[in-house]
């Protein structure tokens, strides 16, 4: 039996906490806008943090399926962005102290990776564990973002509705993180927050903003929000900008808007799943918006 204890190196002396919560995001399974990785991103590029345990990626990680980036310069090799998978130790804006738990998903050894996050979150009595990410959804941009909150017990969902029933889909080593701490009576959680599918592929702050409204919501912690409120106007001006410019887009995200209404009040359709159901002029709209953001990405390299 593998001890899950090797997994990871301690950083120091396990800080001294009581009940804090571990919020957690993973890189490379479904995160329509990027949500979770731009909340916990933002987080981190805010807040005073140290990190508190590291896990072996060697172990971890298929380096050839997600290649890490090497910078080769005239002759030589010059730098390499070696992938991280850390716990860090934060301080929200009240001082209340908190975890977060980020980088690539496990391509290997997910129990063996679950069982070392239940003893971490032990040993540090972690009181909640959180994760957000983004879904793509048949919803316009010009309306609330809404989530599908989860978790190991009914007590901790917000109360929002889920459009799902029962259903199989492909497991990510959140979700069987989540599981797995439930089983062992730990409070897990999360928040699917619901992206408009024609911006799944694109950084879109607002998801970010909304996975982190409902973690203040869920756990009272209160986090600086200024700087991802600017970039979240930012982009909803570009997208403005880009609709008005063309008529069919337009048009599409009326279509939109009136099915997502309809639904609203019940109307019409059991859920606003991008996957299940045609969207009105989709092929157009997400073509216009594709070649939109690439132009973007050139606009800004």
């Amino acid at each position: 039996m593998f001890d899950p204890t090797d997994l990871y190196r301690l950083d120091g002396e396990l800080p001294e906490l009581t009940d804090p919560v571990l919020l957690y995001h993973f890189e490379g399974f479904v995160d329509a806008g990027s949500a979770g990785r731009l909340a916990l991103g933002h987080l981190l590029a805010e807040l005073e943090h140290r990190v508190v345990a590291t896990f072996d990626v060697d172990r971890l990680l298929d380096y050839r399926s997600r290649r890490p980036v090497m910078t080769f310069d005239t002759d030589r090799w010059t730098d390499y962005d070696a992938p991280e998978l850390s716990v860090h130790l934060a301080h929200d804006t009240t001082g209340t102290p908190f975890l977060i738990l980020t980088g690539p998903e496990p391509d290997r050894e997910w129990e063996l990776f679950t069982e070392a996050v239940a003893v971490l979150v032990d040993d540090l009595k972690v009181a909640k564990v959180i994760t957000g990410h983004g879904i793509p959804m048949g919803v316009p941009h010009t309306r609330p973002l809404g989530h599908t909150a989860h978790g190991s017990k009914p007590e901790l969902l917000s109360g929002n509705p889920s459009p799902f029933g029962k259903v199989r889909v492909p497991g990510s080593a959140a979700a069987l993180l989540e599981y797995r701490l439930g089983a062992k009576g730990h409070d897990a959680a999360g928040f699917a927050v619901h992206v408009p599918h024609y911006l799944a592929q694109a950084e879109y702050p607002q998801a970010a903003l909304a996975v982190l409204e409902a973690v203040t919501s869920h756990t009272g912690l209160v986090f600086p929000l200024d700087g991802l409120r600017d970039a979240a106007d930012k982009t909803l001006t570009e997208i403005e900008e880009q609709i008005s410019s063309s008529t069919e887009l337009s048009v599409a995200i009326r279509g939109l808007e009136q099915q997502y209404d309809a639904f609203q009040s019940g109307a019409e359709r059991e859920n606003l799943l991008a996957e299940d159901t045609p969207m009105p002029t989709g092929d157009e709209l997400a073509a216009q918006f594709e070649a939109f953001l690439a132009e973007r990405d050139d606009s800004d390299s």
